[in-house]
């Protein structure tokens, strides 16, 4: 290692060579350590080796390798697994980080079912497993498949692994005919300690934590390696059934557990919120002790009538939430606050910090929010922090809870440097010169530059090859880098992507000819590139990276518009029609719609969309309903006071129906639902001849 020439002194090619060395010796190490279980190098020695490789990227940016080993933790054995596409969503769960935003669940629940704070409600409470989500699938009691999570719609298939799992029943007699089992693989304390002592003696690598060695275990190609490291299973929940498991969340984990399935001794049925907070600081109590690693604890509405009455969001049920525990926090140097543009021009400052361990995390870079923040006040212009401003050279206090982006919670101005200056925030863009206005009412400052600035373009690209939108592999955030520097294949908007195939065909330098690629990997990315040319809707119109559509929304508009066509259809229309129709929309305001509007009015915008959908299959968005749905493809307006069910409430029923909700009566409406004291709307539906029905009619036709 001593004899390396330093990396200063490298030139292009030299480092390309060495990084794919690099590959190949930190790829042979990988392999020997998670496939054959047979460590080659020491700790040190690979450390090493990854650290080289990263400083030359660094230095070198456009010569990262399309098999990095710093894109890969381990082995990559995912390739070697086949999808399976989960029959019900995978959901996440949205957190909650004190006691106050505890009760606010609670009061929206109550808020939504229309109960009353005298009225009593019963939720479950349970350790939050620090582990790998597992969904496992039984069919006439047998198992069938296990997946990962993965994005949520389609998992890796570990089944062979699973099997190995001795807590993973093979057979379940008395089970429903299908049965689809979620829950939580993790690796005991004392279980992680011994497979990195067994590491350690042999020279091998060490995991940082049980989560970490729980994951890889779970992902070797090889089951008997899985075998050999000694994985637990928690069950806590259930996807597609043929059969209710009880009428409870906490029956039905009983049920489970019946069948031969380890759940959670801690989990308790609590009465109210302040049962659940009692619950909540027992647990933190008694975490050192439990023998494995916890975030917090999950609250789930235990009636699962009431559960399918609050139905989900895009991404996370209305009826659970996890209460994570507080934040790690710790002290170290600010050395530097940069500022970088993100793809909607907005000018995020972020602190570089010296290295800090932080709740077992390095953490090197933090989040400082906006300039308001630095300052020291809040949106409203009220202090924070007694009004301290945040300074280079300042000792600041650095905190993250969970997966939380790690933030700059205070600042100790007696070790404040004599020389210090206060932070002026920049008023034109670092990546293009451009002014960096900021509007009345916006708590960020925005680069104007548009589609001159290079930094918008550059981040927008990210997002677009992003997870929870096209996920293009071998497509990820270091090439887009490359890509758009590059003078001879360049990647400068979307349709360049789908393009770039036949670019390369025409090209002198190929792209398998290049530095950091070769035939298998230029063949690999054009094949995840043609795999995303069909894709769904509500996936494009995230990709599209409109200001304010985010992935909820995103879902929203691909339900109410259905095909591409129809989305296309009412944004290139009249001005005043498509934020009408937009603004009908439940969930979707005048700002939302009016940025819509905007992109698709700018033609430079319209013109890059255009040239995108130009090479895709669009797919249509998937009807939400059940058979024989009455209302399905209808569009409702509800006006009035139900007395059965909340506003709310109604609406997500006739949303889970497949029909259209909207705010206001138009000619396009098909039912008016009129409760107590409809007014307006009512009068204006008999004006153009739309069905009204009343609150008894509505029950009847939805069958409830």
């Amino acid at each position: 290692m001593g004899q390396e020439r330093p990396i200063a002194t490298l030139t292009e090619d030299e480092a390309a060579r060495e990084l794919e060395r690099l590959a190949r010796q930190i790829a042979q190490a990988d392999q020997a350590y998670h496939q054959q279980d047979a460590p080659e190098i020491s700790d040190a020695e690979y450390d090493a080796l990854k650290r080289r490789n990263a400083e030359i990227e660094a230095r070198f940016p456009a010569l990262k390798r399309a098999d990095s080993p710093s894109a890969r933790i381990g082995a990559s054995p995912a390739e070697g697994f086949g999808k399976i596409r989960h029959a019900v969503r995978m959901l996440s769960l949205s957190n909650a980080f004190d006691p106050d935003e505890v009760r606010e669940f609670d009061a929206r629940i109550r808020k939504y079912l229309g109960i009353g704070s005298d009225t009593a409600l019963t939720y479950t409470a349970e350790p939050k497993i620090d582990g790998v989500s597992l969904s496992l699938r039984y069919e006439g009691g047998a198992l069938i498949h296990a997946a990962t999570r993965g994005d949520g719609e389609t998992g890796e298939d570990v089944t062979a692994n699973a099997r190995t799992i001795a807590q993973i029943p093979q057979r379940l007699p008395g089970a429903p005919d299908l049965l689809e089992v979620r829950g939580e693989v993790y690796m005991r304390l004392e279980d992680f300690q011994a497979l990195n002592a067994r590491a350690a003696e042999t020279g091998g690598r060490t995991f940082a934590n049980p989560r970490n060695a729980a994951a890889g275990a779970l992902r070797q190609l090889d089951p008997e390696i899985t075998r050999a490291r000694p994985l637990s299973y928690f069950a806590y929940g259930w996807g597609a059934l043929s059969e209710p498991l009880a009428d409870t969340q906490m029956g039905s984990i009983e049920r489970l557990a019946a069948l031969g399935f380890c759940t959670n001794p801690l989990t308790r049925i609590c009465d109210g919120v302040e049962a659940l907070l009692a619950h909540y600081a027992e647990i933190e109590m008694q975490r050192p002790s439990l023998g494995y690693d916890i975030d917090g604890v999950v609250y789930k509405v235990n009636d699962l009538a009431l559960q399918h009455r609050l139905g989900f969001r895009s991404t996370t049920p209305r009826w659970a939430i996890a209460h994570k525990f507080a934040a790690e926090t710790a002290w170290t140097r600010l050395e530097a606050i940069d500022i970088q543009v993100g793809r909607t021009g907005a000018l995020s400052p972020v602190a570089r910090l010296k290295p800090i361990n932080v709740g077992g995390v390095l953490v090197s870079n933090a989040t400082l929010h906006n300039e308001d923040y630095i300052l020291g006040r809040d949106s409203r212009g009220e202090p924070i922090r007694d009004g301290r401003d945040i300074r280079v050279g300042d000792w600041v206090q650095v905190y993250r809870a969970g997966d939380v982006i790690p933030k700059i919670a205070d600042v100790d101005p007696a070790r404040r440097p004599s020389d210090s200056v206060p932070y002026v925030f920049p008023q034109t863009c670092p990546q293009c010169g451009s002014p960096a206005v900021r509007e009345p009412g916006d708590s960020v400052r925005r680069c104007t530059g548009g589609l001159i600035c290079p930094a918008q373009a550059v981040e927008r690209l990210k997002h677009f090859v992003s997870r929870n939108a096209f996920d293009i592999e071998g497509l990820g955030a270091k090439q887009i880098e490359a890509f758009y520097h590059d003078d001879q294949l360049p990647i400068r908007s979307p349709a360049d992507i789908f393009t770039l195939q036949a670019r390369d065909a025409a090209n002198l330098t190929r792209l398998r000819n290049r530095p950091g690629w070769g035939e298998t990997s230029a063949r690999n990315l054009f094949r995840a590139i043609d795999e995303r040319r069909q894709i769904p809707l509500h996936r494009v119109i995230f990709a599209l990276g409109i200001r304010h559509v985010g992935e909820t929304a995103a879902t929203l508009l691909a339900q109410h518009f259905g095909s591409w066509e129809g989305f296309e259809s009412c944004l290139t229309g009249p001005e005043t029609e498509a934020m009408a129709e937009l603004t009908n929309i439940n969930g979707v305001g005048p700002v939302m719609a009016q940025s819509l509007i905007d992109a698709f009015a700018n033609e430079a915008e319209r013109g890059a969309i255009d040239a995108l959908v130009a090479h895709l299959d669009i797919q249509d968005a998937e009807a939400v309903h059940v058979e024989n749905s009455a209302i399905t493809g209808l569009t409702l307006v509800f006006t009035g006071t139900l007395t059965r069910m909340t506003r709310a409430e109604a609406k997500a029923r006739a949303e889970a129906l497949g029909a259209r909700v909207a705010g206001s009566v138009s000619a396009k409406t098909d039912i008016l639902v009129a409760g107590e004291g409809a007014g307006s709307k009512a009068t204006k539906a008999e004006a153009l001849g739309v069905r009204v029905i009343d609150e008894d009619a509505w029950l009847t036709l939805i069958g409830a």
